[in-house]
């Protein structure tokens, strides 16, 4: 930081100071002016996000807006939810932090748009009575909607769409805020580098039963629980399309449950779980997919099970401590390498 002085010009007679020397007025023309806003990322049970409709723009919004003079960010995010949705709460917890350029599109030139810092807070995930407690507004506010993150880009301007999928992505890693420019993270996780929820996730909707298969339902898919020895389980990622997806199971693996398949003209059937536990890993044989290690619950908010997706991860959990083995912390998801692994 260079030297500051509170005399606006150096005495005549003294030389000037050493090294590098502005004076305040000086020094504070050198400095950015930047605007301030703060927007709430609030999910439903599903993982899909809550978006805003608003009288003065055709897009779709986050809930939130400018930071007022003097005001604290996560003061102005609590004050636009309450002022949008009428919904009281505090959302102290960050999931990025963007900066805007001064040329960001949308921004008409008399607004002399200088360039912003937008805080990203986590919401979390609403009930459906707080859901249903939304009061909106006489005008400005709509309607809302909850979206499959997928969908995003299609309802939402395409740096506002990049930063929401940027700042839920940091949700799901667990490793701390983002730090994003024009909505992209400055240092990319293995969900950022794979672009996860980019396409709609496979809806498997279909209701959890645990135990074998009964012998009247054809097996229409099977997938599996593959536990490292910390807790955490193998996670497909179509590099194609970025969607998740459990792996087969490997030869012996004990069956955890299935999931019923609504009639599709075909009779039905399920969708058969199993449970192993992963010492080793041979070469990745699939050059399509990468393989990743996450917790049980970043598998979950990746995928769309609907309802019965707690009473699968609750199975799972039973599993996982029946095979003696640690519940997994929550870090950001790893990419193995595509040579063989050995624990």
């Amino acid at each position: 930081m260079p030297q500051l002085t509170d005399k606006a010009v150096p005495d005549q007679a003294a030389p000037a100071p050493a090294g590098t020397w502005m004076t305040p007025e000086a020094y504070g023309a050198s400095r950015a002016a930047l605007w301030t806003g703060a927007v709430v990322l609030i999910t439903d049970a599903d993982g899909r996000v809550l978006v805003q409709s608003v009288d003065y723009r055709t897009d779709r919004l986050l809930p939130g807006g400018a930071v007022d003079a003097g005001e604290a960010p996560s003061a102005a995010a609590a004050r636009e939810v309450r002022e949008e949705l009428g919904v009281d709460g505090r959302y102290p917890h960050g999931l990025a932090v963007d900066w805007l350029p001064r040329d960001t599109p949308g921004f008409a030139p008399e607004m002399g748009f200088p360039g912003e810092i937008l805080y990203v807070y986590d919401g979390g995930t609403w009930t459906p009575e707080r859901i249903d407690a939304v009061r909106l507004p006489d005008q400005e506010i709509t309607g809302i909607d909850f979206a499959e993150p997928a969908d995003l880009p299609a309802l939402m301007d395409a740096g506002d769409a990049r930063r929401v999928l940027s700042a839920l992505r940091a949700r799901i890693a667990g490793g701390g805020p983002a730090l994003l420019e024009a909505g992209r993270p400055t240092s990319p996780t293995a969900l950022d580098r794979l672009e996860v929820l980019r396409t709609r996730r496979t809806p498997e909707r279909g209701t959890w039963h645990p135990g074998a298969v009964p012998d009247r339902l054809p097996v229409r898919g099977r997938s599996g629980w593959l536990f490292a020895p910390d807790g955490r389980v193998l996670l497909l990622i179509a590099r194609a399309t970025g969607a998740a997806h459990l792996p087969p199971p490997p030869p012996g693996a004990a069956v955890l449950g299935y999931r019923a398949v609504e009639d599709d003209g075909t009779g039905g059937g399920a969708r058969l779980r199993a449970v192993a536990r992963l010492a080793a890993l041979p070469p990745a044989a699939e050059p399509a997919y990468a393989r990743l290690l996450a917790t049980p619950e970043q598998v979950r908010e990746l995928s769309d099970w609907g309802p019965a997706g707690a009473a699968e991860l609750a199975a799972v959990h039973r599993a996982r401590a029946g095979l003696c083995l640690p519940a997994a912390v929550r870090t950001p998801p790893a990419e193995l390498p595509d040579g063989a692994v050995r624990w």
